[in-house]
């Protein structure tokens, strides 16, 4: 067996964040990861605020890429904006960040193992998972970073049966310029368009919906959500596509609990409930960062609590908004609500931001 301090599964955003936080505390990490290249994902591809002063904590800033400086909501002819207050987010490529994040963890030694990880088998002094079908890792920790369907979760029996409906994603980019220096989320009944301007001739479109939303019908699945918004299917229509459209969900993911013995689940892997609020970065990088403080004391244990005081204003905010746009009367006022009365949306939008 090789040892190391930290083997971490899954090299996307949050397992290369661990990868560098550990690595700059003098641990030795290695990244299980079976792709080769750069990993793109269906996402909003928007990075809060706080998401941003993590990301830069990494020694990480990525270009190109593109500052926004708000949220706005759009119901028909209702808009409510809030503008940051702490900075502005960025919009970013999926591909950008991740080949950022990839090149400041190589940068600093982290070795990486391109197979797919499997048994894990781990004792009270190390933690050691197949690799491929030919050997073993050990370590004295495991970083389960392996995304929403995480299979080292399945394999120590922590998940939990989702208790809401099913809610997917699709996401597109389209070839022009910006029209917008805000993140939009456009809402109709059972969807919602967020509008993220990623580059200065790249701006990203991504729908989160539910399966009896999707209108029937011969066209793609994705330009047929884009034809309940005729606002934007006017504004993009005849740009270059500038992506093929990529699925994501179902989002929620319960976990009975995110450590076992000395292994820790992170990122998505440790449960996630929805994108609305556009923070999974955000809890990702933050995330990282707790774990890896929770090994370096040798205090698993200490990490469910840690993940509970990260995500916990996510998880009421997120779960909240889910349940008032699931009921049509409730939805259909929101954004009417939130443009009459002062401060309600800048005061939300500060707490995520």
């Amino acid at each position: 067996m090789n040892r190391r301090d930290v083997l971490i599964v899954g090299g996307g955003p949050t397992g290369l964040a661990a990868a560098i936080l550990a690595a700059e505390q003098g641990l030795s990490p290695v990244v299980v990861e079976p792709k080769l290249n750069v990993i793109d994902k269906a996402c909003g591809e928007g990075l809060m605020p706080a998401g941003v002063r993590a990301l830069h904590r990494l020694g990480v800033r990525p270009e190109p890429a593109r500052p926004f400086y708000g949220v706005r909501y759009i119901d028909g002819a209702h808009h409510a904006t809030a503008a940051f207050t702490e900075g502005p987010g960025l919009g970013i490529r999926r591909t950008v960040l991740h080949q950022a994040l990839l090149t400041r963890a190589q940068d600093l030694g982290v070795q990486f193992v391109h197979e797919r990880a499997g048994e894990i088998t781990q004792d009270d002094d190390q933690v050691s998972i197949l690799v491929g079908n030919r050997s073993r890792l050990s370590g004295r920790w495991l970083l389960a970073a392996d995304g929403l369907r995480s299979p080292i979760r399945e394999q120590l029996g922590l998940s939990k049966p989702p208790r809401r409906t099913a809610r997917l994603g699709m996401r597109q980019h389209v070839e022009m310029a910006p029209w917008t220096d805000m993140v939009e989320v456009h809402w109709r009944p059972g969807v919602e368009a967020y509008i993220t301007p990623v580059a200065d001739n790249l701006v990203g479109v991504a729908m989160l919906y539910t399966r009896d939303a999707l209108p029937p019908g011969d066209q793609p699945p994705f330009r047929r959500l884009l034809a309940k918004f005729p606002d934007l299917w006017d504004r993009v229509q005849g740009a270059p596509i500038g992506s093929q459209a990529r699925g994501a969900g179902p989002f929620e993911q319960r976990v009975r609990r995110r450590s076992q013995g000395r292994v820790l689940l992170i990122g998505d892997a440790a449960g996630y409930l929805d994108p609305i609020t556009g923070e999974g970065l955000k809890l990702g990088f933050q995330g990282a960062a707790a774990a890896v403080a929770c090994i370096l004391v040798g205090k698993p244990q200490a990490w469910e609590w840690a993940w509970r005081r990260i995500t916990a204003e996510y998880w009421l905010g997120t779960g909240a908004l889910l349940a008032l746009s699931q009921v049509p009367a409730l939805r259909s006022r929101l954004v009417p609500t939130l443009a009459k009365v002062p401060g309600l949306m800048p005061a939300a939008l500060h707490r995520l931001g």
